[in-house]
């Protein structure tokens, strides 16, 4: 396919594509199709597309449901027709991100990925192993003819990173399935047996704007370099988020200039289940203030780079003269309401969970927020082992910003999933996986992330779930990777898991 597509585009550098010579070939070859089309959250038509004729030629069955899922069924091999049905789930967006100034379009330009050390990476942008990694498994086993399995369900679910909408929106009776595999999570060698549930809080406060005097000049305030990441799995890493950072240099430099600071516009975050890695301000200063101003943001830059040693040693904040300016700043009441409650705000870990040791239970991250024309629009992804959890927090973040005169409302909530310990599936996982790699038993985690199954279970409660997968790091940042040699052993421990299904019912 020639054009944004072409698989030339996925090359980094190189001539040839660095998936061709990697193993197991079968899901390799899928993944690059992958990376070759585009599949932002809710643009997952084109690819949908390509793999419901990919599946019609193979002779497979396949329904799109109303939320634009697409399930493909595969009948069992001979003498595997008493087992039960095994539905495979993964999700078929992606998280988009990319460094300043990279020249990538998400919604035309395939991914550029590389081989570095035995991971594939994407340096510049997220290479969507997540989730996309999980798709090539479930494809390849749909297209393999040396594995024996009973009846498959592949069910491959759309925008899963804006807001769950797929899964949400499952057709009632479509599974007939009662055992799940999710290709959903990103440390091989553990099996994964619960998930945070959460919500959205989504805020809007509008404000007065005036003009500036004349005797004012515009500057911009801005916090980059640092690593960002997934925002819940990371979330207790103590990574910096720039919103958070740029707004408590803000309310310290209005602390310090009071009425000569003003605040025109603000601009942090690109996705709500991401950490924010930059974050841009315009403010006003008289041109006398400047050396004063520029002096405390290099004290405070060492500060950070103090706090955050180790963790986000690049962080970089940058404050210079802007040639042209917005004449309208915040008008200074609003300024001050609003900037005190994003300083409040809360982000990060909450609460460790008291249940399951090492796991957080309740975080926050405060994702995106955007300042302009009269408007501040902010969205805090709130994530809980509890469904209490994330009712508590939600309605303390809407207090804090009700309190300073905005409108909020909590969207997209949605349920948990509840370990098991008994789950049949997780004893044969563990069963296969010592026997395979001569082990003792994996480890079994909850992850402190919103998978699908907590949703899917809810609509199906016969499921019986087990999730896993290979080892992906940065997930939700550029520089994405996948360790390729993860990628072969788990496509060995799902065709191992799957031809050893027993008869008996679970």
């Amino acid at each position: 396919m020639s054009g944004p597509f072409s698989l030339v585009a996925v090359i980094s550098g190189a001539i040839m594509n660095p998936l061709a010579e990697l193993e197991p070939s079968l899901v390799w070859r899928h993944f690059a199709t992958l990376l070759r089309i585009p599949r932002p959250s809710k643009l997952e038509a084109a690819l949908r597309a390509h793999l419901k004729q990919w599946a019609d030629n193979r002779g497979l069955a396949t329904v799109v449901d109303d939320a634009g899922n697409l399930l493909i069924r595969k009948p069992a091999t001979p003498g595997m027709e008493d087992r039960p049905t095994v539905v495979l789930q993964a999700h078929l967006d992606m998280v988009c991100q990319k460094n300043s100034g990279t020249a990538h379009d998400f919604e035309r330009d395939a991914i550029r990925a590389e081989l570095r050390d035995g991971w594939l990476i994407a340096p510049e942008t997220t290479l969507g192993a997540d989730n996309g990694i999980g798709v090539a498994l479930a494809l390849a086993l749909l297209e393999s003819d040396d594995t024996p399995h009973p009846a498959l369900e592949v069910l491959l679910t759309v925008d899963e990173e804006a807001g769950m909408g797929g899964a949400r929106g499952l057709a009632d009776g479509l599974l007939q399935g009662t055992l799940m595999i999710n290709l959903d999570t990103e440390d091989w060698g553990e099996f994964f047996l619960g998930c945070a549930g959460g919500a959205d809080v989504n805020v809007s406060f509008d404000f007065v704007t005036e003009t500036l005097p004349t005797d004012m000049a515009p500057y911009t305030l801005a916090i980059s370099g640092l690593r960002g990441g997934h925002s819940g799995v990371d979330i207790h890493l103590g990574r910096g988020n720039a919103i958070k950072l740029l707004i408590r240099l803000l309310h310290a430099l209005s602390k310090r200039f009071g009425g000569d600071l003003r605040w025109c516009d603000f601009e942090g975050g690109s996705a709500r289940n991401a950490l924010p890695r930059e974050a841009t301000a315009g403010i006003a200063l008289p041109p006398a203030l400047e050396k004063e101003a520029a002096a405390l943001v290099g004290a405070y830059q060492q500060t950070l780079r103090d706090e955050l040693a180790g963790v986000d040693d690049q962080v970089c904040v940058r404050f210079e003269r802007r040639q042209a300016g917005s004449p309208q700043a915040i008008a200074i009441a609003d300024h001050a309401r609003l900037l005190a409650a994003l300083h409040a705000a809360p982000h990060g870990v909450h609460r460790m969970s008291q249940r399951v040791a090492g796991v957080v239970e309740t975080s926050n991250n405060l994702g995106i927020v955007r300042l302009a024309d009269g408007r501040c629009e902010a969205n805090l992804m709130v994530r809980s082992l509890l469904e209490s959890g994330t009712e508590s927090l939600a309605g303390q973040i809407t207090s804090l910003f009700e309190l300073a005169g905005a409108t909020v409302s909590i969207e997209g909530q949605y349920p948990g999933w509840a370990p098991n310990p008994e789950s049949r599936l997780l004893a044969l996982f563990q069963q296969v996986y010592q026997r395979e790699y001569d082990a003792g038993p994996a480890a079994v985690k909850v992850i402190h992330a919103g998978l699908e199954c907590g949703i899917i279970k809810a609509r199906y409660p016969q499921l019986d779930i087990v999730s896993f997968g290979p080892d992906i790091r940065g997930a939700h940042a550029p520089g994405e990777r996948v360790r390729v040699e993860s990628v072969a052993q788990c496509w060995h421990l799902l065709r191992a898991v799957i031809a050893a299904i027993p008869v008996a019912r679970f």
